[in-house]
C-alpha cells in the first residue's frame, strides 16, 4: 500500500510538471484503455480544482493587497492611479452597457415601426387568388 501512494504522488508531481495538457491526456487514454480510471481521474481533477482557471487569479496579487516599497510617494501615486483606471473602467463600462440599450432600442424601435407600416398597407386581393396560369377566366 505505500508503494501504491507513492506511485500516486509521483504521478500526480509528474503531470502537474507537465501541465493542464497531460491531465487531459491521462484522462482521455483512461477512459480509452479502463474507463473507471478516466472517470477516477476526471473526478480528482474536478475535486482538485486542477482544471479550473482560478489558480492563475489565485496566484496573481491583487493590485490593492501590493506591500509599500518603502517608497510612500511611489505608493501613493501607485495606489491613486490605480483608484483613477478602476474608475475609468467602470465608467467605460457603463457607457458600453447604455450603448447596447440604445442599440438595441434603435432595433426593436424599427422593428416595430416596419410591423406597423405592413399592417398599415392595402392589403392586394389578387395576390391572394395565386398564380394565373393562363387559362379561360370563369364569368
Amino acid at each position: 500500500m505505500h508503494t501504491l501512494s507513492r506511485w500516486l504522488r509521483d504521478a500526480e508531481a509528474w503531470l502537474d510538471a507537465r501541465g493542464r495538457g497531460a491531465w487531459i491526456a491521462a484522462m482521455v487514454l483512461g477512459f480509452i484503455f479502463i474507463w473507471p480510471i478516466g472517470l477516477a481521474l476526471l473526478f480528482y481533477m474536478i475535486w482538485s480544482n486542477r482544471m479550473s482557471c482560478s489558480t492563475f487569479r489565485r496566484n496573481r496579487p491583487s493590485f490593492r493587497m501590493m506591500k509599500s516599497t518603502g517608497n510612500t510617494a511611489f505608493d501613493t501615486y501607485r495606489d491613486e492611479t490605480l483608484k483613477r483606471l478602476e474608475d475609468e473602467q467602470s465608467a467605460f463600462h457603463s457607457f458600453l452597457d447604455r450603448l447596447r440599450q440604445a442599440k438595441d432600442k434603435a432595433e426593436f424601435d424599427q422593428f416595430m415601426d416596419d410591423r406597423r407600416r405592413k399592417a398599415d398597407a392595402p392589403r392586394d386581393t389578387d395576390s391572394d387568388a395565386g398564380p394565373d396560369l393562363g387559362g379561360p377566366v370563369p364569368a
